[in-house]
C-alpha cells in the first residue's frame, strides 16, 4: 500500500518543480523530502526523479505516478469535507416513523427545531404504527422510530435500543349528555374500537370492571372515533395524544385510573449513534418532555 505522505510529496514536486520549492511548499525539511522520495522509490520499485543539473525531473514512471497520486489526493480530500459536512450535520438524510397521535402532536415540533438547527440535513417522515415502525427500523428503511406500548415493554426488542419518552395516561370519551366517567358505566352502551392491539386492551380494561364491550364501530382515525361519538353512537377510549392532537368539543373526556401507554423511540443498535440520528433524538426528548408536562 502506497503512503499517502509520501504521495503528497510527490505531487508537490511535481507541481514545484523542485526539491527544495516543494519543502518549502509543505514546511518540510529538504532531507525529509528527499527521504520520503527515496522510500517511494524503494516501494514502487522504479526510479521516479532524475538529476538535471542542480535540480530533478520527474521520470515517466514519475509523471504517471505523480498524476495519479493528485486524483488520489483530491478524492480524499472530498472523502474528509464530506465526512466534516456529515459530522458537522451540513449534510445527510435521517428517516423517522411514527404512529399518527405522536405526529400530531410533539414529532412536528421536534422536526421543526432539528431542522432549523440542520438545515442542510434531509429529514423524512412515514406513518406506521409501532409494529410497522419497529419492522422498517430492523430493514433499514429508517433510523428512529417513535413507538408505544402499554407499559408492558415492547415486544422483543431484538437488537433495537428503546428509550422511553413519557408515560401517557387514557381517557374515556362519551357523548356530551352520556353520564358517567367509569368503564362499567357504560357496559350496556355500544363502543367504538381501534386497532387490534387496542381493541384487545379495551377488552381486557372492561374484563377487568366486569362485561364485555359491545364494539359495533371500528377505526383506527382519532378524529372519525370522536366525531361518532360526538353524534351519539357510542363510547371508547382515548390516549392523551390522540386527544391533544385533535379534541371535538361535542364529546366528554374523563381520565381513567391505572396505566396507560408509555411513549418510547427506538433506534438500531448501541451508542454512540451517527449524529444526524443523535440530534433528531435530542430534540425529540426536548419536544416530548415539554408535551407530557401538560398532559
Amino acid at each position: 500500500m502506497l503512503d499517502v505522505t509520501r504521495l503528497t510529496v510527490l505531487v508537490a514536486v511535481a507541481r514545484h518543480g523542485s526539491v527544495t520549492a516543494a519543502a518549502r511548499a509543505l514546511h518540510y525539511a529538504q532531507p525529509s523530502v528527499s527521504h520520503h522520495l527515496a522510500r517511494l522509490e524503494t516501494e514502487t520499485g522504479s526510479r521516479l526523479l532524475q538529476r538535471v543539473g542542480r535540480g530533478v525531473r520527474l521520470t515517466e514512471a514519475g509523471r504517471l505516478l505523480a498524476d495519479r497520486a493528485e486524483e488520489i489526493l483530491g478524492r480524499l480530500a472530498a472523502a474528509e469535507t464530506e465526512l466534516a459536512e456529515l459530522t458537522g450535520l451540513r449534510s445527510g438524510r435521517v428517516r423517522l416513523a411514527a404512529f399518527p397521535s405522536a405526529l400530531g402532536t410533539f414529532v412536528p415540533v421536534a422536526a421543526a427545531g432539528f431542522v432549523a438547527a440542520h438545515p442542510g440535513v434531509d429529514l423524512r417522515f412515514t406513518e406506521a404504527e409501532p409494529p410497522e415502525a419497529l419492522r422498517l427500523l430492523r430493514n433499514g428503511e429508517v433510523e428512529v422510530a417513535v413507538v408505544f406500548d402499554h407499559l408492558d415493554g415492547v415486544p422483543d426488542p431484538g437488537g433495537l435500543r428503546v428509550e422511553p419518552l413519557f408515560d401517557e395516561p387514557a381517557h374515556l370519551v362519551a357523548p356530551a349528555g352520556w353520564a358517567g366517567d367509569g368503564l362499567a358505566d357504560h357496559r350496556d352502551r355500544p363502543w367504538i374500537g381501534g386497532c387490534e392491539r387496542c381493541r384487545a386492551r379495551l377488552s381486557a380494561a372492561c374484563a377487568a370492571e366486569g362485561f364485555t364491550p359491545d364494539i359495533r364501530f371500528m377505526t383506527d382515525d382519532y378524529v372519525a372515533v370522536q366525531a361518532l361519538v360526538a353524534a351519539g353512537m357510542g363510547v371508547t377510549t382515548l390516549p392523551a395524544l390522540a386527544l391533544a392532537a385533535h379534541r371535538n368539543s361535542r364529546v366528554r373526556v374523563a381520565p381513567l385510573p391505572g396505566p396507560g401507554r408509555r411513549i418510547s423511540v427506538a433506534v438500531l443498535g448501541e451508542p454512540p449513534d451517527p449524529p444526524g440520528t443523535a440530534a433528531v433524538l435530542d430534540h425529540l426528548r426536548t419536544a416530548a418532555r415539554n408535551l407530557s408536562a401538560g398532559l
